[in-house]
């Protein structure tokens, strides 16, 4: 195949024409998309960098260096939306896109950037898009991990992959974390950001509650972060803990990474919230059950990484949003004073650095 353009590695540096990236829109794996702009930021060093983002991940888009601006378009999952396609493709088109990256193998994807007349549409082989993505990459299934896959379309085709990627960053302004706490009565003490959220019940840790009452009686803060289907756990945990801890979940995702950038330290299950903790450079500790750190746990490395030690268990990882067998023990096995202990020896190590 003909791949006479500089993603064949015939490079014009000098080359000025914005670049969009498709993103798969989940907002841990959004987050994992800063790899892929700064790898295309080192290649291109003067192509503009555009996201396309939904409503609910477009805050994160402000705290990403590099990102020239997010292209907010929401388009529904489980329909094709054709004026919606059609309305997408306009407005890219009035931007003048020399390359569009469509990370999901989705046909879906590709629709609006080929509307466009966007020249260079590079993705992976999938789900029949010929004539949608004119540059094609093949080896996806080769690659480890789901960050090796997204971020190796930034390359050069045929490129090895490095050692390590560049990691996700995000960067909060220092005065808009103290103009959020002031808005919201909170001290400059420091706090433990709980996040008992994540996409499948499999991956939720049993025993927030209880931590959140030892994490109190420490003379901890502890704050609940979440969306709005968190509301019913961050109530339980409330109850629990006390008087002492806030619920904090809501429908703005920039509360919740600024919460996560305002905390001393993160618990969180596997889930969007501990990827932009950890991107924010706040010492966060994932509780991993179902899913495998290796491929699913941050590039940015976590303060710990908590699994069960207890028992060696067949199923696990099973990589299943619900359990079906061994009653949820990968995450049981996980003792509340345990997880607690952990969080003491990482906020006294936080305060010595």
């Amino acid at each position: 195949m003909n791949q006479d353009s500089q993603f064949s590695g015939n490079e014009d540096r000098s080359d000025t024409r914005p670049i969009l990236i498709i993103p798969y829109m989940w907002i841990g794996d959004f987050v994992r998309n800063h790899t892929v702009v700064r790898v295309l930021k080192e290649r291109w060093p003067n192509r503009p960098v555009d996201l396309l983002a939904t409503s609910l991940c477009a805050p994160l888009v402000d705290y990403m260096p590099g990102v020239r601006q997010g292209i907010v378009w929401d388009l529904p999952r489980s329909r094709l939306a054709v004026a919606r396609q059609f309305g997408l493709a306009k407005l890219l088109r009035e931007r003048n896109y020399g390359t569009a990256l469509v990370l999901p193998r989705t046909w879906k994807s590709a629709i609006a950037p080929t509307l466009a007349g966007i020249p260079e549409r590079v993705g992976f082989v999938g789900e029949f898009r010929f004539g949608l993505i004119n540059r094609w990459r093949w080896g996806e299934k080769r690659l480890p991990r789901f960050i090796d896959k997204n971020a190796a379309l930034a390359q050069p085709d045929g490129a090895p992959l490095p050692p390590e990627w560049p990691v996700p960053q995000l960067r909060v302004p220092a005065e808009e974390i103290v103009r959020w706490r002031q808005a919201n009565g909170l001290s400059a003490g420091a706090a433990v950001a709980l996040a008992p959220g994540s996409v499948g019940v499999s991956k939720r840790w049993t025993y927030y509650p209880q931590a959140a009452r030892l994490l109190i009686e420490q003379g901890l803060e502890v704050w609940v972060v979440g969306g709005p289907a968190e509301k019913g756990l961050a109530q339980e945990i409330v109850a629990a803990g006390g008087p002492g801890v806030r619920d904090l979940t809501g429908t703005d995702l920039r509360n919740g990474a600024l919460a996560m950038a305002a905390a001393g330290v993160a618990i969180s299950n596997d889930s969007g919230l501990m990827h932009i903790a950890a991107a924010l450079g706040t010492p966060t500790m994932g509780i991993f059950g179902p899913t495998n750190p290796y491929l699913w746990a941050p590039l940015n490395g976590l303060a710990a990484t908590v699994v069960q030690k207890k028992s060696v268990l067949s199923c696990q990882p099973c990589q299943s949003t619900i359990c079906r067998m061994n009653d949820h023990r990968c995450m049981r096995n996980i003792a509340a004073p345990e997880v607690v202990a952990i969080a003491q020896r990482v906020l006294g190590e936080a305060r010595t650095t």
